[in-house]
C-alpha cells in the first residue's frame, strides 16, 4: 500500500503537492471547529476538576514557580508538560482563555501531522482520508478546548508512531534515540504513555538478527528514561516518599477501588466520593502511599468482584456500557453533553473500522498502531474506564480506520480524482516519476 495510485498517475512531485494542499485544505476545516468551540468558553470559568490543576500550575510557572502546588494539591499531581507548555499564555490577560487557545493550536497542528503519519504508513490515499477523519470526529476535537492533558498526548502518540515509522525504515542507533526521546515527551504528558517504550522497542525484532536489533531496543529505552530522568530526579528530591512521576496514583487507585466502583452507577468508573479527607501535615507522597496501599487492601477483600469491574472498565473505554454515567463524568470536565453523545456514535463507527483497517496494515507495523491501544487497555484494566483516558489511543483508531478506508477502490478512486484537481501533473513530474 505504500504507493499511491495517484503517485503512478500524477508523478510524485504532484501527488506531494497534491496531498498538501488538501491537507492544508482539511486542516482549515478541523480549525474552523475547534475556533467555535473555543470561543464558546470565552467566559466559561475552570471547574474544579484536573484543569484546575494545570491551569494554577501554569500560571504558578508563569509567575516563576516550579510545581510548587497549592491548596494541599502536590505540584506533581500530573505530569509536567501540559503546564510548561500552558505557562507563556498564563501571562496574558484572561489567562484561562488563552491555556485554552494553545491546547486548541496545539489540536489543529495534530491534523497535518496525522496526515503526514498515514502518508509514510499507507499513502497518500490513506494520509487524506486520516486528515478528514481527524479534522471531524468530535473525541478528537472536543478535547482541544480543554485546558488538560488529552490533546498534547495525542498528538505526542502520533509523533510516537511517526517516529516509529521512520525507525522501522531507517533501523539505525539515530532512529532509535529519536523514538524513545518523542515517547519520553509523551511520558511528560500522559505518565501511561511510557509503555509505549518497551513495545516499541520491539520493531525490528522479527525482521533484523538479534545483534543488530537488541542495540537499537536498548537505545530507544534508554532515551525515554533519559528523556524523564530531570522530572524523576526532581521529584525525588523534595518529598518523604519517593516518587517518580506522579503523587496522583493513589488517589486514581483509591477512587477506582472502593464500594461504589464495584457496584451500582459507578462500577468500573472512578468516584471521587471514595477519596479520604487530606490528613493534617501528611506530604503528598505519604498520601498517595497510603491511599495506594487502601486501594490494594480493598482490592484483595474483594477479589471475587475483580473480574466483573475489570470488564465493566474495558466496556466503558469501549463506549458499551454506562453511556449516562459517561456522559455526566465528560460534563464534569467541561465537555458539553452534545459532542460527548456525538463522541459515542462516531466511536462505534470507527472502531469496527479501525479493526478491519489493522488487518490490512502494511508488513512490520502492528506493534506500531497496536502501542497506543495497548496503553489505554492497560490503563483501563488497572485504573477505570473513560473517554478520557481512552483519548491516547485514538490517533491509531483514526490511522487504523483510514487503512480500511483506502483499501475500498471507490475512495481511492474519488480520492485520486481530488489529487490530481489539486494538482494536476506536470510534464516534469511524468518525467521524475517513472514507472510505479
Amino acid at each position: 500500500m505504500a504507493e499511491d495510485v495517484d503517485v503512478e498517475t500524477t508523478g510524485r512531485t504532484g501527488s506531494a503537492r497534491g496531498f498538501w494542499r488538501l491537507v492544508v485544505l482539511i486542516t482549515a476545516v478541523g480549525a474552523a471547529i475547534r475556533l467555535v468551540m473555543l470561543v464558546s468558553k470565552w467566559d466559561q470559568p475552570v471547574l474544579l476538576n484536573d484543569s484546575f490543576w494545570y491551569s494554577g500550575i501554569a500560571q504558578g510557572i508563569a509567575k516563576g514557580e516550579w510545581f510548587e502546588g497549592f491548596f494541599d494539591v502536590s505540584g506533581a499531581e500530573h505530569a509536567p508538560l501540559t503546564p510548561i507548555l500552558l505557562a507563556p499564555a498564563s501571562l496574558l490577560p484572561k489567562p484561562e482563555f488563552w491555556q485554552r487557545a494553545t491546547m486548541t493550536l496545539i489540536g489543529i497542528a495534530a491534523i497535518p501531522l496525522i496526515a503526514a503519519t498515514a502518508r509514510r504508513l499507507a499513502g497518500t490515499v490513506a494520509g487524506v482520508l486520516t486528515a478528514v477523519i481527524a479534522a471531524l470526529y468530535p473525541n478528537v476535537w472536543m478535547s482541544d478546548s480543554l485546558i488538560m492533558s488529552e490533546t498534547v498526548a495525542m498528538a505526542l502518540v502520533t509523533a510516537s508512531v511517526l517516529a516509529a515509522l521512520h525507525h522501522r525504515e531507517r533501523f539505525d542507533a539515530r532512529s532509535a534515540v529519536i523514538v524513545g526521546v518523542v515517547i519520553g515527551f509523551a511520558g511528560l504528558a500522559r505518565s501511561e504513555l511510557l509503555v509505549l517504550a518497551p513495545l516499541y522497542a520491539l520493531v525490528g525484532v522479527r525482521t533484523h538478527r538479534l545483534g543488530a536489533w537488541a542495540p537499537r531496543a536498548v537505545g530507544t529505552v534508554v532515551a525515554t528514561l533519559l528523556t524523564v530522568l530531570p522530572w524523576v530526579a526532581f521529584n525525588l528530591s523534595r518529598y518523604e516518599e519517593p516518587v517518580f512521576m506522579s503523587t496522583n496514583d493513589g488517589t486514581t487507585l483509591l477512587g477506582a477501588n472502593c464500594p461504589q466502583t464495584y457496584g451500582g452507577h459507578a462500577l468500573g468508573g472512578w468516584q471521587v466520593e471514595c477519596i479520604d479527607a487530606i490528613r493534617d501535615g501528611e506530604d503528598p507522597s505519604e498520601r498517595s502511599k497510603r491511599q495506594r496501599h487502601q486501594a490494594v487492601d480493598f482490592v484483595r477483600d474483594n477479589m471475587g468482584r475483580v473480574p466483573i469491574v475489570v470488564v465493566a472498565r474495558v466496556l466503558r473505554t469501549l463506549d458499551l456500557f454506562r453511556l449516562g454515567d459517561q456522559v455526566i463524568n465528560d460534563r464534569g470536565e467541561e465537555r458539553h453533553s452534545w459532542s460527548a453523545w456525538s463522541g459515542i456514535v462516531c466511536f462505534w463507527l470507527l472502531a469496527p473500522l479501525a479493526v478491519l483497517g489493522w488487518r490490512r496494515r502494511p508488513a512490520g507495523t502492528g506493534v506500531i498502531l497496536l502501542g497506543p491501544i495497548v496503553c489505554v487497555a492497560l490503563t483501563s484494566v488497572v485504573f477505570y474506564g473513560s473517554h478520557r483516558l481512552r483519548a491516547p489511543a485514538e490517533p491509531a483508531i483514526v490511522l487504523c480506520a483510514a487503512l480500511w478506508l483506502a483499501s475500498l477502490p471507490q475512495a481511492r478512486a474519488a480520492v485520486t480524482r481530488v489529487l490530481r484537481r489539486a494538482a494536476p501533473a506536470t510534464q516534469s513530474d511524468a518525467a521524475t516519476s517513472g514507472p510505479a
